[in-house]
């Protein structure tokens, strides 16, 4: 490997250090991380962002698309593909007249790919699923003493920090020409904390001897498996064109681990209860289609299903002091994605002609339902966003590939999201953001063979 290439992973690597240290430190500053498993984490690679997160018709030997494992197979017999990402993220949250920002930085994905047997192709690889992290208070008026005719107010300090983490591997088959069919099997894993701090105040005074101040501490440790089956059919329309279908099935099932909380009154009572088992995943199905034309126009589009309705989380039942599994968190998501990629000149010397250029769009109905602190029962913020990006070359590979006659370079993808967090109430948070995702796919001839004369 050439000494630019062991600098370029170097520095993504340093990168990707600092991202994920604060990935961890600052989560996703959303009130939203909240609820549930917290904010689900986009599970795409830097080519399908930037085309509004389509994946299920996406088929490439050079680029890595982990959402459908059966494009795995499409990898060549000489090719070993690493892909590394990650994002940095300004978000405004607006309630009413008051504004906030705050700053993320994220390790995003790190992933790889390559051949282990003709047709049969294997990827590997860790990313985020979801992040929690937000740190904010409520306050209302409740009435007037009628022991004291003081104002009593509530307030709550919310604070919440963890999620979880995927580590995958993958095979994708092509048993015959035009059809593929592959699986996704690896590890969830994380952390879940949250804490509520409710405090009672007479005219302004906290801790008055007729209110106790109540602290709640919710605490999840969770491991558990993941597995995704994934197809894919291409069917010629002409000499330059082709469709690819593509559908995967996620497997849904009880997330392992145990829940526990932890309720201490200022007045010196303390309950803590602990139950396994309490968090679920959802049976998710995806399809989509992609068409391409002349290996230099791809236009796609996707629709997915999560049937989270159903899904439990742990519920604190004050009546009997259990805690115990419930539904009633969740609604059922869908999604939607469009996007369009544009090589103008595969083999032109022109480097402007080799840059892929891609544009998309998406929209999501919300699968949390809020439950204020304060009263109030609502649905969670649809999301909707427009992505833009440039895949740009970093080696020239008509030079590098003459004899294979082949351009695969390696790229750096780089793409801009803007996306909204619409609330279905006055009430709630509209959040909105603005995401810059960087990320390097090395495109290498690791297992190429040399024959001299």
């Amino acid at each position: 490997m050439k000494k630019t290439y062991k600098a370029l992973i170097a520095l993504v690597f340093t990168l990707a250090g600092v991202a994920g240290a604060y990935a961890q430190t600052n989560g996703s500053n959303s009130s939203y991380s909240r609820f549930g498993l917290g904010l689900l984490s986009d599970q795409s690679q830097g080519r399908n962002r930037s085309m509004g997160g389509v994946s299920q018709g996406l088929r490439s030997g050079h680029s890595i698309n982990k959402l459908n494992p059966a494009s795995y197979s499409a990898v060549d017999s000489l090719t070993f593909l690493f892909d590394v990402g990650m994002s940095l993220q300004r978000t405004k949250m607006t309630l009413g007249d008051s504004h906030n920002s705050a700053n993320n930085t994220n390790f995003e994905y790190v992933s790889a790919q390559f051949r282990l047997a003709k047709h049969l192709g294997m990827s590997l690889g860790f990313q985020p699923f979801t992040a929690i992290g937000y740190s904010f208070s409520q306050e209302q008026t409740i009435g007037t003493d009628p022991y004291t005719g003081q104002n009593l107010t509530n307030s709550f300090a919310l604070d919440g920090s963890g999620g979880l983490h995927e580590a995958y591997a993958g095979l994708g088959w092509r048993p015959f020409r035009g059809f593929s069919i592959g699986a996704n099997a690896g590890l969830l894993w994380g952390s879940i904390d949250h804490s509520v701090v409710q405090t009672f105040a007479e005219n302004g005074t906290a801790n008055s001897s007729s209110y106790s101040s109540l602290r709640s501490y919710y605490n999840s440790s969770l491991l558990t498996w993941k597995a995704d089956i994934g197809v894919q059919a291409v069917v010629p329309l002409s000499r330059t064109d082709a469709l690819t279908l593509g559908a995967t099935v996620g497997i849904g099932h009880k997330v392992g681990g145990e829940s526990t909380i932890l309720r201490t009154a200022l007045a010196g009572d303390t309950i803590q209860r602990s139950v396994k088992k309490a968090f679920e995943l959802p049976m998710t199905y995806s399809f989509g289609a992609a068409w391409n034309h002349r290996n230099k126009l791809y236009v796609a589009a996707d629709a997915t299903f999560e049937a989270w309705k159903d899904c439990t989380t742990p519920h604190y039942d004050s009546y009997n002091a259990t805690y115990i599994p419930m539904s009633g968190d969740y609604n059922n998501r869908l999604k939607f994605n469009a996007g369009i990629e544009y090589l103008p000149a595969r083999l032109d010397h022109s480097y402007l002609k080799r840059i892929c250029y891609r544009a998309g769009a998406y929209y999501a109905t919300p699968y949390q339902k809020i439950q204020l602190a304060s009263g109030g029962n609502f649905d969670g913020p649809a999301q909707f966003g427009i992505t833009a990006g440039l895949g740009l070359p970093i080696a020239n590979g008509i030079t590098r590939n003459t004899v294979l006659n082949v351009y695969a370079p390696s790229y750096v993808n780089i793409g801009v999201e803007w996306s909204r967090r619409q609330p279905s109430s006055d009430r709630l948070i509209a959040e909105n953001l603005l995401r810059i995702n960087i990320g390097i796919t090395f495109n290498e001839l690791w297992f190429q063979k040399w024959k001299f004369r």
